[in-house]
């Protein structure tokens, strides 16, 4: 009987080893990513991002935007937006989108003929939509679109709604 109850309690502990096992194997994935946006780029623009994977639902990141060509550069200096995903997705981190996200810009005031106009550094908080897409061997691309609002100095230059979008290719490792 000792032996049976023995015998019983080993086969128990090796299918609970088993089960803890695959339970890290699941948490056991590829967490930070680096993208560069392509539509940005054919625009005259550099957008680049980080973004740190926290469990296969969520994910926190960091997109830089600097303009290249000089059309652009009239219109903004640059933004720095770090935002919070949910996914919704069967792969980790991956699939349809949410994200909010903040926004440090610096663009020009609305300037007309007689007026250049300055520039006014501001911040807006915003909501944006996308998917995602991976392959096994890490390489992604990504669509978002996302608008939002600044929060100050809307009265001075007009720049109320902001907005920001891409066709993204990146890496994750």
């Amino acid at each position: 009987m000792k032996r049976i109850i023995l015998l019983s309690i080993l086969v128990l502990s090796v299918f609970s080893a088993k089960a803890q096992n695959n339970e890290t194997n699941d948490t056991d994935f590829k967490k930070n990513e680096l993208k560069i946006n392509g539509l940005y780029l054919i625009l005259g623009a550099f957008e680049g991002t980080f973004e740190r994977i926290l469990n296969e639902e969520s994910a926190i990141g960091i997109s830089l935007f600097l303009p290249i060509d000089s059309d652009v550069k009239d219109d903004i200096d640059y933004y720095i937006s770090p935002y919070y995903r949910m996914y919704f997705g069967k792969k980790h981190a991956a699939g349809f989108f949410v994200e909010g996200f903040g926004m440090l810009n610096s663009a020009r005031e609305d300037s007309n003929f007689f007026s250049i106009g300055n520039k006014k550094t501001d911040f807006a908080l915003g909501l944006g939509v996308g998917g995602k897409w991976i392959t096994k061997r890490g390489f992604l691309a990504e669509l978002n679109f996302g608008v939002g609002r600044n929060l100050f100095n809307t009265k001075e230059n007009g720049n109320e709604i902001i907005g920001k979008g891409g066709i993204t290719i990146g890496y994750r490792f």
